[in-house]
């Protein structure tokens, strides 16, 4: 009886109890389902923008993963697989950088419609899925984690279709170059966020008394 009620009232106990696991395996069929739409609509458009999502969806559904086989460990597994995502993360930031300075230099003026179409279906996607994980923004860095990559997916489809705007608008492709920086630093500054806290939980737990 205890244990149910640990589980029903407190979110965050256990990593998050069986409704934090059920929404984990959502998000990770909807981002390893969007990371195949995305990759063929991204080379299909010419838009670094969404190939930049596509590669984050994937990225999310690989850390999902990770977030479920380390979701009834102790803190300090759940820490250090926060610490991985958020070099991850930080690290997809830095690519897309480097890739949109490639697309600035080689690349070509990318297709509107196939952007925006594509970026609302993502949208929807990801306001579905962070609205999952939304008890959950609060939790350990393994559970912050998980909600910062729902939270930053969502902004970065509200800037893919501002990008495809753009580049119907002006017929050039710097808006989808813009976005793709855009959402190549919000990668970067949630890593860092995430790494900063899975340090300071792996530090209180060899704090602690043996």
């Amino acid at each position: 009886m205890s244990h149910h009620c640990c589980h029903s009232h407190d979110p965050h106990a256990h990593g998050g109890g069986p409704g934090f696991r059920r929404a984990l395996w959502i998000a990770l069929l909807v981002n390893a389902a969007m990371f195949a739409v995305e990759i063929g609509a991204g080379l299909h458009s010419g838009s670094v923008a969404l190939l930049a999502d596509a590669i984050d969806f994937g990225g999310d559904a690989a850390n999902y993963g990770i977030s479920l086989a380390v979701l009834s460990m102790s803190l300090a597994w759940r820490a250090r697989a926060a610490w991985i995502k958020g070099l991850t993360m930080a690290l997809f930031g830095m690519f897309i950088i480097g890739r949109a300075g490639w697309a600035a230099a080689y690349g070509i003026t990318p297709e509107p419609l196939t952007m925006g179409l594509v970026g609302l279906l993502a949208l929807a996607a990801n306001i579905a899925v962070a609205w999952l994980l939304y008890a959950w923004r609060d939790g350990d860095a393994n559970m912050r984690s998980v909600w910062l990559c729902s939270r930053n997916d969502a902004i970065g489809n509200l800037a893919v279709l501002l990008a495809s705007m753009g580049v119907f608008g002006t017929g050039s492709r710097w808006p989808d170059l813009v976005v793709a920086l855009v959402m190549a630093s919000l990668a970067i500054s949630a890593g860092w966020s995430v790494l900063r806290q899975a340090g300071a939980e792996l530090r209180s737990v060899a704090a602690r008394p043996a």
